[in-house]
């Protein structure tokens, strides 16, 4: 699995799917609820592995699943999407493990250099992982602000646009687009120059 700091998102690129009714009627019909389980779990888990380790993506993965079911009577369409109330619930639950993923991201900066990629343009754009990152990736996520980390992860790993990122945490577009920005400055300048402090 692999992190993608793209140089920007399409508001319009990922087309929101409308489950919103389905997760409704999940009150009323709480068997309904599988559709959305089968939809999501798998970007979840796999969103939740990036950030923390597989070790711990089980047990998170599914209790974003049991929390986002005991709580699916408070689910508001017009407050935005199921799949970005989801990736909000599991990025909350990611909060309580934050010792563990700067640890991971502090360790990955230990790390003996990977071979470089065939240019710069490359390296900078390449796909890393948390075990992978380049040691200089890998110290710039640790040091980000844990906020301006959740939102560049979330835009990165999760493959959320800025409206769901906004949703999923609550915040104003304006604000996410900030956080990002002073996330990929921090991250490009690590990238670009290993040798100075990217914080």
């Amino acid at each position: 699995m692999a992190l993608t700091i793209p140089a920007q998102v399409d508001r319009d690129a990922v087309p929101a799917h409308d489950d919103g009714w389905e997760l409704e009627a999940s009150v009323a019909e709480p068997e309904r609820f599988a559709a959305i389980f089968d939809r999501y779990f798998g970007q979840v888990h796999s969103y939740v592995a990036r950030r923390l380790g597989s070790d711990v993506a089980d047990d998170l993965a599914a209790e974003t699943f049991l929390i986002a079911f005991r709580q699916r009577a408070r689910f508001d369409r017009r407050n935005g999407v199921v799949r970005a109330w989801l990736y909000g619930i599991a990025t909350n639950l990611i909060r309580r493990h934050r010792r563990d993923e700067v640890r991971a991201w502090r360790a990955a900066a230990k790390l003996p250099l990977p071979v470089p990629a065939a240019t710069h343009e490359d390296r900078v754009a390449a796909q890393v992982t948390a075990e992978g990152a380049s040691p200089e990736l890998a110290a710039a996520l640790a040091k980000l602000n844990a906020k301006d980390r959740e939102v560049l992860l979330l835009v990165a790993l999760g493959q959320l646009t800025y409206d769901e990122v906004a949703a999923a945490l609550g915040i104003a577009y304006g604000t996410v687009c900030s956080r990002l920005s002073r996330a990929r400055r921090v991250v490009r300048a690590a990238v670009t120059n290993p040798a100075e402090d990217p914080a």
